[in-house]
């Protein structure tokens, strides 16, 4: 197979400058990974990865006489980012796992690209190609890749004992890239139900990350439905539920929402996420917020008002889902109209007569006047 020759990589000067400086010093070099992959399924890639059968000295030795800079980014495992003109590329050397501990792997460097897809997760990311666009298939992944099943390669028990991370991996690119129309492999699901208990080796930063990549997918509901009847939805989250998840992407979708991984974290509930995924202050005050105001009685038109249009749409699209209801088309209106509003009265409206406790008081009594009244109440009728 041939990647079209359009595909952006492909044309990237500075990736077919490094790429044609390595087998000029007589090495291979190969594209590998994410753009690849996703070359192959006709989605767009973000990052290009680059293998060789050159040793990270080799590498360096061949940059620095093509001009080119590099950094020991992962050196200790054979990784440099060669900088060309600003960009950078990462280049490892193929290798192959000498040992694993569920977590880490010692590797030994090889000049056998078969060895370097062999230590990858899943068949279709063990997928390379030439400069010229030929894929490059060492263990004959490409059908998988073509007809979007997520299939570990070889042994899915033993590829999930090296890392238990690709437990959440599997979800995370059957979410994204999986046809639904085939299901999840029977194998991988067979091993991961029987390795539940390594999970708990992974740190709380591995296992929020890879939720929140699974989370943003298109529509993650049939993973985390899966994930919850193996058991690893529970193991992660005790308390989660993915029932609600189906539904509120339906809603998100008649409420023309993007994809927020911290929204349908919320709608998935469960006990202490902010802690057991490690996640940012600012996404745990925001799975919080859409908790909270999905259990109010708080109107569409406050909800834009005090929170911005895209919180409110947020926690419509949850209540609809959580109480198995239609999304009512009229609360967008209205929150994109209360969204708009601005209170017209200010402190200093109030002041001298009013200070300290008494004027936030009075303000707030005002406020919510104005708000009962639609935002329609000037400041002259409120002042009044």
């Amino acid at each position: 197979m041939k990647l079209p020759a359009d595909v952006p990589w492909l044309n990237d000067a500075g990736a077919l400058g490094l790429c044609a400086a390595l087998e000029r010093a007589g090495f291979q070099a190969l594209f590998v990974g994410g753009c690849v992959r996703n070359a192959v399924l006709g989605v767009q890639a973000s990052d290009i990865d680059i293998a060789t059968d050159a040793t990270p000295d080799q590498v360096q030795s061949v940059s620095k006489a093509a001009g080119f800079r590099t950094i020991p980014t992962g050196i200790d495992h054979g990784t440099l980012t060669v900088v060309i003109d600003g960009d950078p590329y990462e280049v490892t050397t193929f290798r192959n796992d000498v040992e694993t501990d569920g977590r880490h792997a010692v590797v030994a460097f090889s000049t056998d690209v078969a060895d370097d897809a062999r230590r990858r997760d899943f068949t279709m990311n063990a997928l390379y190609a030439r400069a010229d666009g030929t894929v490059v298939d060492p263990l004959g992944g490409l059908p998988d890749a073509l007809a979007r099943r997520v299939v570990f390669i070889d042994d899915a028990a033993a590829r999930i004992r090296e890392d238990y991370l690709r437990i959440l991996r599997f979800f995370r690119f059957s979410a994204w890239y999986a046809d639904p129309a085939h299901g999840f492999d029977a194998d991988a699901l067979a091993a991961i139900a029987t390795h539940l208990d390594g999970l708990a080796h992974l740190s709380a930063e591995r296992v929020g990350a890879e939720m929140t990549k699974l989370l943003g997918a298109p529509d993650p509901a049939p993973a985390v439905a899966v994930m919850e009847r193996v058991g690893v939805l529970m193991q992660l989250l005790s308390g989660a539920q993915a029932r609600w998840l189906a539904p509120l992407i339906h809603a998100e979708s008649m409420l023309d929402l993007s994809p927020d991984p911290m929204r349908r974290l919320a709608v998935l509930g469960g006990e202490d996420v902010a802690d057991r995924l490690r996640l940012s202050k600012a996404d745990a005050r925001s799975v919080e917020l859409l908790r909270e105001q999905a259990g109010t009685a708080a109107g569409a038109a406050e909800l834009g008002y005090r929170h911005g249009l895209n919180t409110a749409l947020g926690v419509i699209a949850m209540r609809a889902a959580l109480f198995e209801s239609p999304v009512n088309m009229g609360d967008a209106t209205a929150a994109a109209h209360g969204a708009k509003a601005q209170f017209p009265v200010a402190a200093r409206d109030l002041m001298p007569a009013l200070n300290g406790p008494e004027l936030g008081a009075k303000l707030k009594e005002l406020e919510t006047r104005w708000i009962a009244s639609n935002f329609t109440l000037t400041r002259a009728q409120l002042l009044g």
